[in-house]
């Protein structure tokens, strides 16, 4: 048997036992509450998997927490085969440990923090880098210990201003985490990659469509970062990938070239327009007749400084969009900002915004142009007072040449790949893992070392390895669904088979052929439940449809005179008849793929 049908079949076994819905909870809606805003979150209720408790807090009922368990041991078991060791550690953690890190003050309101009788500080965890940092520090002292991998499977909570979306973005929820030590960088590559085919392997057994993605490293820190995204249209993040290549990237970093080699000759000359009651970047353009790719937007953005604000004037063209993550690294930018008050823009350009641009500033300010507006020649741009634009616009003749370039906007589809193999096109995505290479960030604060041959104490070199595992399961609901409710992939779903019996309170035959099916197939170690409730078909029908079961079996009378069952797959729009004594082998071969 091929390794990952054994997979399949080892986590089958684990959750295979004699179940009957009368036992167990079935718990299906009709409707779901109005706040459930997208998909996963209504199917998720509907179908009896969570309960509110609170805001972005809730209660996972037996159906719901049978899909997480399922997830957890694919995780564990790829886990251990990379070499993983499981561990757990506290939700609560002292602020002592986010002091030595600088973190404590970093970290905004997202992060509970509560004080004990004693008064002292502590956090409920929304991720364990200090307290593993600590462990290690502690526990390693040789070179002969590392390479090393810790993970657990915890409980995290981030204090949303919004929970919303259920799962997908609440304030309580369950997370894997792993986290690397080895002696030097080369050796924590090794470790980075070994993590990442694990997570590859992990989302492939959980029969996901997703694309793993370059991405930024974030509060997290570290060099070296890619997010796991499971492809869904209704996901929140945008995943830029060439069709032609295997470059692939969140739209936070993904390279926007620029879309013209070299800066062109001056062709017009500088003229200022009237153009009343006209802000937008798209209506200038309608007004004067000009595409809008030869307008320039402005942003103004502020850094606090002990002798005031510093404004800074960012330029994109008029059908772009600025990508704040990319300024964030502009060298000036990169130790934080804001945008500008509209009191801070009336001081520097003496215009209220909507007409702003770069020429007849009224205070000095640094200017950051876009790669591909720093190749424009003849740009529109606001005059820097109110109801007028200047046409004409050209570097080095009306302006002098942007003091900084760089790539600050988010790409759009149909740029150039950044490998030069294509042109890019951009889905949409749910991020599940992410997985990064820290180096010596934590480990340096918290002075984590271990000794070389030599004696001497070397820094611990660190990656750091999350998934999101209740966020998995409304991922997976928002990529398969349809109008009748969840379709799960077999190695999630809370059942792998139901078995529907008609009539099975008076019909002996009905609840024999029924029983011994589901004995045959707990046997041959797949998931199944019986359903003997004293409900009409039809709904039980729609209850195992809106729970996302993705087989189903029907015994009745007049199948089985015949020697036959009917079988339809959740995805299937007709049934078929499968002989008796064929259908435990025709599921287990459904089942492996």
């Amino acid at each position: 048997m091929p390794a990952g049908a054994m997979g399949k079949m080892r986590v089958f076994r684990f959750f295979a036992q004699a179940m009957r819905a009368s036992q167990f909870h079935v718990a299906t809606l009709k409707e779901a509450p109005a706040d459930a805003e997208v998909v996963s979150h209504q199917l998720m209720i509907r179908a009896g998997m969570i309960r509110k408790l609170a805001g972005g807090i809730y209660s996972y009922m037996p159906m719901g927490l049978r899909v997480i368990r399922k997830i957890e041991a694919i995780i564990r078991e790829e886990m251990n085969r990379a070499g993983a060791v499981e561990l757990l550690m506290p939700v609560v953690q002292p602020a002592e440990l986010w002091l030595e890190t600088g973190r404590w003050d970093k970290m905004g309101p997202e992060m509970m923090r509560v004080k004990d009788r004693h008064d002292r500080d502590f956090i409920i965890q929304p991720t364990s880098e200090e307290v593993i940092t600590d462990i290690a520090r502690n526990e390693i002292q040789s070179y002969r210990q590392l390479p090393k991998n810790f993970y657990h499977i915890q409980t995290k909570f981030r204090d949303e201003r919004r929970p919303r979306f259920g799962v997908m973005r609440g304030r309580e929820f369950t997370m894997k985490d792993a986290y690397s030590f080895d002696r030097d960088e080369a050796a924590a590559e090794k470790s980075y990659q070994a993590m990442y085919q694990a997570y590859v392997r992990t989302f492939e057994r959980m029969g996901l469509s997703f694309r793993a993605v370059r991405a930024d490293t974030g509060n997290i820190g570290g060099s070296l970062s890619h997010e796991f995204q499971v492809i869904a249209d209704t996901g929140e993040d945008q995943l830029v990938y060439c069709p032609d290549s295997d470059y692939a990237a969140n739209i936070e970093l993904a390279e926007a070239l620029p879309l013209a080699a070299a800066l062109p000759a001056p062709t017009e000359a500088l003229r200022k327009l009237a153009t009343p009651d006209t802000v937008r970047c798209e209506d200038v353009a309608r007004l004067l007749g000009l595409p809008i790719e030869r307008t320039v937007k402005s942003i103004v953005l502020a850094i606090d400084t002990p002798l005031g604000a510093e404004v800074w004037l960012l330029l994109v063209r008029g059908d772009h969009e600025l990508n704040e993550i990319k300024a964030g690294k502009v060298p000036g930018l990169d130790a934080g900002f804001r945008f500008a008050s509209e009191q801070e823009i009336i001081d520097h350009f003496g215009c209220v915004p909507g007409y702003l641009g770069p020429l007849n500033t009224k205070k000095p300010v640094k200017v950051v142009a876009d790669r591909t507006v720093a190749h424009m020649a003849d740009f529109v741009s606001g005059a820097n007072e109110a109801g007028f634009h200047i046409a004409g616009i050209n570097w080095g003749r009306d302006l002098p040449e942007p003091e900084i370039v760089a790539d600050i906007r988010n790409v759009v589809a149909g740029d150039a790949s950044p490998d030069g193999k294509g042109r890019l096109a951009i889905q949409r995505g749910i991020e599940v893992g992410h997985v990064f290479f820290l180096g010596t960030k934590y480990s340096e604060a918290m002075n984590a070392t271990y000794l070389d041959e030599t004696g001497k104490p070397r820094l611990m070199v660190m990656g750091c390895y999350g998934i999101g595992v209740t966020r998995l399961v409304g991922a997976a609901i928002e990529q398969g669904h349809d109008a009748r409710g969840i379709i799960f992939p077999a190695a999630i779903a809370p059942f792998q088979v139901v078995i529907v019996p008609m009539n099975y309170a008076k019909s002996e035959a009905v609840r024999n052929a029924a029983g011994a099916l589901l004995d045959e197939l707990l046997k041959a170690g797949i998931d199944a439940i019986l359903d003997d409730r004293d409900e009409r078909a039809g709904s039980m029908f729609a209850d195992w449809e809106l729970i996302g079961v993705p087989h189903r079996v029907v015994v009745g009378e007049r199948g089985l005179k015949e020697g036959k069952l009917e079988y339809k797959g959740r995805a299937d729009a007709e049934a078929t008849m499968i002989p008796v004594a064929e259908m435990s082998a025709f599921l287990k071969r459904e089942l492996l793929g």
